[in-house]
């Protein structure tokens, strides 16, 4: 695809505004300014890609798509797997595309404690509107997948809600993995509007400069010659996610309040083996979810191909060659609790940035009852046996094994993964406690401005793209007096 670059020989750029990572948030926030007659750069540290140019969720697209393959932790006990997208569209290019708006409660409770103005459900209606039109959502039209039958059924048995969410997603049955990702709908649009997109470009450091900001940056288009570049502008927004966004902004010398406060969504998987068959490979992963009344968990199906399968029961070995030979009868769900805190740092001389993450006991408490609330769930809907992601744990077979699960789970054990991470640089204008101000500026930094999953005040509950878009456009707004 194009750069769209006016000199592509040159080491000097100049923008009226830079935007650092072309994600849900830089892609919302690049296509805003520039339907408006902004001069916007959107940077890109991955390559530009389309939606087709790898299955989903295949080896393919983690070399591609994903940063370090995949294969990123934050260090605790346990460590927190999570994954970050590296190319043009950013999470949007590798996720299941499962659609929230930000629930009321949890907007009141960042409005009351960090102080954001204008952040009631009121407020947003209009931006998650919006965003919902320029994307689309969609349900299934096809026959429920088996595997999300049984989650229904043992929900209805357990006296619990199963609801199958919109999904950013062109409405075909079983699509496939196709998304309404940000390079299908919101990057194009930018383009159109003038909109150059620079892929292949790490921002190093961005520096002021002449009353703007001078961004140092290392671009390596494939099979070109590296270069450092240089990229002025008058306006920054730095947009690379809970992770980039912080390790940036610390290694350019801007620190009050900036990755402290990391908070992750932690993940715990179980695989379920039933007499009968309840996967295909056309399956993707399908958008149903229960809610625990206690609102300390959620839970749905996960991607359940025959390689994730074999990941999933990587803390299993003895079972796993049988489950994997017999895998249209097995299926892999998840559990999500919220909870514990993170930092982000930057380091010297290494490129990846420090990610720390500590679950307390009352965590992994709360996901220990996850694992045995999914699990009767799905022993309720005729699983034969259930195996949780934690070494050494024997599958569970029967409502009396519930009563072995360890509570707390064994940190040393236990399996965690992630992939949603946010509230890295806060909003709001409670100055202990956030980074950026109500709409997205640095506190005292005039004209930087971040608009990604960091500026969320805390862990949302639901999948987060929803909020993250519906904040940037707001922000964008807000940005050229619109708001």
């Amino acid at each position: 695809m194009s750069n769209e670059l006016p000199d592509r020989g040159s080491d000097r750029l100049r923008a009226q505004i830079a935007i650092i990572g072309s994600g849900p948030g830089g892609a919302i926030t690049a296509n805003e300014l520039a339907k408006r007659g902004r001069d916007v750069i959107l940077i890109e540290e991955g390559p530009d890609l389309s939606l087709a140019s790898c299955v989903p969720f295949s080896r393919d697209e983690m070399i591609q798509k994903y940063r370090n393959g995949g294969v990123t932790v934050a260090l605790g006990t346990p460590n927190v797997v999570y994954v970050e997208g590296r190319c043009v569209g950013g999470g949007s290019e590798i996720n299941s595309a499962i659609y929230h708006r930000t629930p009321t409660e949890i907007l009141e409770q960042w409005s009351a404690e960090f102080e954001v103005e204008a952040l009631t459900e009121a407020d947003l209606r209009p931006h998650f509107e919006a965003c919902e039109a320029d994307l689309g959502l969609s349900r299934r039209t096809g026959a429920t997948p088996g595997a999300s039958q049984r989650l229904r059924d043992g929900a209805s048995l357990r006296g619990a809600t199963c609801i199958e969410m919109p999904r950013l997603a062109p409405p075909v049955p079983d699509n496939g993995g196709l998304r309404a990702s940000m390079t299908e709908t919101i990057v194009p649009s930018a383009r159109r509007s003038g909109c150059r997109v620079l892929p292949d470009t790490r921002v190093m450091t961005l520096q002021r400069h002449s009353g703007g900001f001078r961004l140092d940056a290392d671009h390596a288009p494939p099979g070109g010659v590296p270069r450092t570049i240089r990229i002025d502008a008058d306006f920054v927004f730095v947009c690379g996610g809970a992770v980039q966004t912080p390790a940036l902004l610390r290694r350019s010398g801007f620190r009050r309040r900036i990755g402290d406060t990391l908070k992750l969504q932690p993940m715990i998987k179980v695989v379920a083996r039933f007499d009968s068959e309840v996967n295909h490979p056309d399956m993707w992963v399908p958008a149903d979810q229960v809610g625990d009344v206690s609102s300390r968990f959620s839970f749905g199906c996960s991607i359940s191909t025959r390689p994730h399968l074999a990941m999933a029961m990587s803390d299993h070995p003895d079972s796993a060659r049988a489950t994997l030979e017999d895998w249209r009868r097995a299926a892999v769900y998840y559990a999500i609790s919220w909870g514990g805190s993170g930092s982000v740092r930057s380091l010297p001389i290494v490129n990846e940035p420090l990610v720390r993450y500590r679950l307390g006991r009352e965590d992994l408490c709360n996901l220990s009852d996850a694992v045995g609330e999914l699990s009767h769930l799905l022993l309720e809907a005729g699983a034969k046996e259930v195996f949780p992601t934690v070494r050494g744990m024997r599958a569970i077979t029967r409502p009396d094994d519930l009563t072995d699960i360890p509570r707390p789970l064994p940190a040393q054990r236990t399996n965690l993964s992630t992939v949603h991470l946010s509230s890295s640089c806060p909003m709001g204008e409670n100055r202990a406690r956030c980074s950026v101000d109500s709409f997205g500026q640095v506190h005292d930094q005039r004209g930087l401005y971040v608009s990604d999953a960091s500026i969320l005040c805390g862990a949302p509950g639901v999948n987060p793209q929803g909020t993250i878009m519906a904040f940037a456009r707001r922000n964008a707004l807000a940005f050229l007096g619109e708001l």
